[in-house]
């Protein structure tokens, strides 16, 4: 069984110092670690250290972008309490939007400093699902993104505060975060294989592949969790996106394969 500790590592004063804000912390070190190292590896003739001043920008815009996205589908509740939109220690940040808007910032500033876009593009790709497997973490120090009602040996634990009204009378529900984390640190381990084949001769590869195993995995978990942003026609947008990115991501395959290595 799991249960957290509550939400505030320690305070300084009036100030909480919370779980959620040293979990993200964590990931992003260790998704701009694992890109910096895995782009030297593949890409030593290049200047790798200019990855640091790439990273700066993908982590600044890429939780911007969680931030804004997680906050759009979620606008009415934000549309009445705006200053929450700043709230950011307390949780509240959407993988996809931090997705789309990193990628950007990445292809930006990639091209600013002279760096092959899709080698660095994959380097994040690696990092990025590491940073995902250890930020998943901060749910559950805030006891949310969790799944329906269960009684698994693994079960988790959710303050009454949490739950929803419709669940006041459980206390044990599936833990989503731990299987989105275990599945993340799974998919980290394909890349490392997927790196070793592709990362010299078919480089932009290792990001489509991870868009779409990660897809895999949130279409898996958003089956167990009750809390979803946002719906469509009673199916979370989530799932929407994770097709869509599946899609995309075959469609960028074919055209790189097509296209730019065509001749190998």
């Amino acid at each position: 069984m799991f249960k957290s500790p509550g939400d505030v590592f320690f305070s300084i004063g009036s100030l909480d110092i919370y779980y959620y804000g040293i979990t993200m912390a964590l990931g992003c070190l260790a998704g701009v670690l694992t890109a910096y190292f895995v782009f030297k590896k593949y890409n030593s003739d290049k200047n790798y250290d200019a990855i640091i001043d790439v990273a700066v920008y993908a982590v600044i815009f890429g939780l911007l972008g969680a931030r804004l996205y997680y906050c759009l589908l979620n606008f009415q509740y934000y549309l009445h309490n705006p200053f929450e939109i700043f709230f950011f220690r307390q949780g509240g940040l959407s993988i996809h939007g931090g997705l789309i808007a990193g990628v950007l910032a990445l292809v930006i500033s990639s091209k600013k400093a002279k760096l092959p876009v899709l080698n660095v593009l994959d380097a994040f790709a690696c990092g990025t699902v590491l940073g995902q497997a250890i930020g998943r973490w901060g749910n559950f120090f805030n006891s949310e993104a969790f799944g329906y009602p269960t009684d698994l040996p693994w079960k988790l634990f959710i303050p009454i505060q949490n739950r929803p009204v419709q669940l006041m009378n459980f206390q044990y529900f599936h833990p989503t975060f731990l299987y989105e984390s275990l599945l993340d640190i799974c998919i980290f381990v394909i890349l490392y294989f997927v790196m070793k084949k592709f990362a010299v001769n078919r480089a932009g590869y290792t990001l489509f592949i991870y868009l779409i195993l990660y897809s895999c995995v949130r279409l898996f978990v958003e089956h167990f969790r009750i809390d979803s942003a946002a719906y469509v026609a009673g199916i979370p947008v989530a799932q929407i996106v994770s097709v869509l990115l599946i899609l995309l991501s075959v469609c960028g395959i074919i055209i790189l394969k097509k296209v730019l290595y065509k001749s190998n």
